[in-house]
């Protein structure tokens, strides 16, 4: 891609002068600038570069809506495990559909095989950013620490682990009303509970400041609670404007998350809860076993003290994005066809009526033929792009629905869960109980037995018999506690069969999602390639329509009398150049 270095026009490689000013094209410093990818993305501008992939922001063709779009680096194209890694940070994001969670629109591969993505635009800043600023006022942060959970659980309600949760991958949008919504980003090491392929046993992945201990000594395989340890960290350093542990090296940091207390947040600010400091503790707990049993209990505790602070409750969906079919956009193909109105006045002025050379007469033909068929190709283009939008319309609602039944269940499956936590110690204390009976039992019976030796029923002493009404006593104990032991028993089976049963439903969930997310890729990688087709094929006659252009002006260049028509050629799409009078006229 190149560009005009006076009036900034951009032209293909090919192109070797601008026909507005006449003057040579420099070739732009990211070749993707301006390119069109896919058929269906423009790409405008670099917002984001990093090792593995840079980041464009760009618009749809047909409807100039804004997108993001992640190129992978080229570098790493050929590396099969990192292009699935990519691919599946686009499968995971979107299947999950939360409002807390980037959007994904799409994903492929451009002409040189390098993969992409394509996902909302977002604007606001980094949590990371945020955080550099100190410690964020509690007010503001249990709202986020709320969303970022919030999101988490949708995530591990759909199988997916997130595995680097830090404040780079948490993203602070400004809302309409002034408020904050979170975006949870990079779901490019996300584990599936159901896909082995690509985290083998003793891969280690993710960033050391926020590891979870178990991942570091690689004892247990990743697991939901890795991803509550990394929370506990991201809403320590969010509330104490730094890590909970600091160290030198990566090495240290290991060491430290796997021996190291962390610090009490009161210790740091008096003006930190009880309540906030003691979760965010227990999510740093070492043991998973000891953090709270899933997401949405830490949800759930944070949305109570949200309330205790009668702060705004944060809703548990945002309006959706509303099915609207894309009108034709007339701003690029209008302004050929107002630059064909310039074309024409130029031989008008140059030669007068019916005197113009033949060549710039049937160049000048051949440009309005063009244009005709660009809009033509536009008119099928935005057909597709309708149909296109009514698929994924659709495959969001479905989405939407079962994201909001999954929301639901992973509610009361937390419920059971803690249920089960709670009975499971109480069956552990009721042993415990039931062994201190049976031991004291144990030694009444020794009691018996040495004084019924001593008295060989010849002598009654009263030591025997206050053996006996000991035994009497610790088989009474020993009744009631094994009843307690069985009743405790009883309502942990309960507890575990009510979490099979929601772990069940979860489960049709997921498949009946998976199910309809194969039936939309299908028709929706269908109409993609035909949209594709039709946006190459439009591009490549704009494209001719630029060359043609050059051939037509390039003689014209010289004449004084039409430099203020060369001066009106520059207009184009989002310029605010000034319209001649014969334009606005014929406009």
């Amino acid at each position: 891609m190149k560009i005009c270095t006076k009036c900034k026009m951009r032209y293909p490689n090919e192109a070797t002068y601008c026909f507005v000013e006449g003057a040579d094209l420099a070739a732009l410093h990211d070749p993707r600038i301006g390119t069109l990818l896919a058929g269906r993305y423009v790409i405008d501008e670099i917002i984001g570069e990093g090792g593995m992939a840079t980041v464009y922001g760009g618009r749809y063709k047909m409807s100039d809506r804004p997108v993001a779009i992640k190129i992978m680096n080229p570098m790493l194209a050929t590396d099969t495990v990192v292009r699935e890694r990519f691919r599946r940070e686009a499968k995971s994001a979107e299947k999950l559909a939360h409002p807390n969670i980037i959007e994904i629109y799409d994903q492929g591969d451009t002409d040189d095989g390098t993969a992409y993505i394509a996902m909302e635009r977002l604007h606001g800043t980094s949590l990371a950013e945020a955080i550099l600023k100190g410690p964020i006022e509690i007010n503001r942060a249990l709202p986020i620490m709320t969303q970022v959970t919030r999101g988490i659980a949708r995530a591990h309600d759909l199988g997916v682990i997130h595995r680097d949760l830090k404040p780079e991958n948490i993203f602070l949008c400004r809302h309409e009303d002034g408020g904050e919504v979170v975006k949870l980003l990079d779901f490019g090491i996300a584990k599936s509970r159901y896909d082995a392929r690509l985290t083998n046993q003793g891969e280690l992945f993710g960033t050391p400041q926020y590891m979870a201990p178990e991942r570091i000594s690689g004892g247990i395989e990743t697991q939901a609670a890795s991803d509550l340890y990394s929370l506990g960290v991201v809403f320590y350093e969010m509330l104490a404007g730094e890590l909970p542990f600091n160290a030198p090296d990566i090495a240290t940091f290991f060491v430290k998350h796997m021996t190291e207390a962390p610090r009490s947040l009161r210790a740091k600010d008096p003006r930190i809860t009880p309540e906030l400091d003691e979760l965010v503790l227990s999510l740093l707990a070492k043991d998973p076993k000891d953090r709270p049993v899933d997401a949405h209990r830490v949800q759930i505790d944070l949305e109570s003290m949200m309330e205790h602070r009668q702060l705004e409750a944060i809703p548990r969906t945002v309006s959706e994005r509303p099915y609207e079919e894309i009108a034709l956009p007339t701003s690029e193909i209008d302004e050929w066809a107002k630059r064909c109105m310039v074309l024409e006045q130029m031989l008008a002025t140059a030669y007068g009526q019916g005197r113009a050379p033949r060549e710039l007469v049937d160049t000048l033909a051949r440009v309005q033929d063009i244009v005709g068929d660009v809009r033509a190709l536009r008119r099928e283009g935005l057909e597709a792009q309708n149909a296109l939008e009514a698929i994924e319309q659709k495959g969001r609602e479905s989405r939407t629905m079962r994201g909001h039944a999954v929301d639901q269940l992973g509610l009361d499956l937390s419920r059971a869960k803690e249920d089960a936590r709670r009975h499971a110690a109480a069956l552990q204390g009721a042993e415990q109980a039931t062994l201190a009976v049976v031991k004291q039992l144990e030694e009444t019976q020794h009691a018996i037995i040495f004084w019924e030796g001593r008295s060989a029923l010849m002598e009654p002493y009263r030591e025997l018999a206050e053996a006996y009404r000991s035994a009497a006593d610790a088989t009474d104990g020993w009744v009631v506690a094994k009843a307690t032991e069985r009743e405790a028993r009883r309502s942990l089976e309960r507890a575990e069969q009510d979490i099979n049963d929601l772990d069940f439903q979860i489960r049709e969930l997921r498949g009946g999602l998976a199910r309809q997310e194969q039936e939309v890729d299908a028709e929706r990688a269908r109409i993609s390639q035909r949209l594709g087709d039709i946006g190459k094929g439009s591009a490549a006659l704009e494209d001719e329509l630029l060359d043609l252009t050059g051939q037509f002006t390039r003689p014209l260049r010289a004449r004084p009398e039409l430099q203020t028509l060369f001066k009106l050629l520059e207009a184009r799409p989002g310029t605010t150049a000034p319209m001649h009078p014969a334009l606005a006229a014929g406009s």
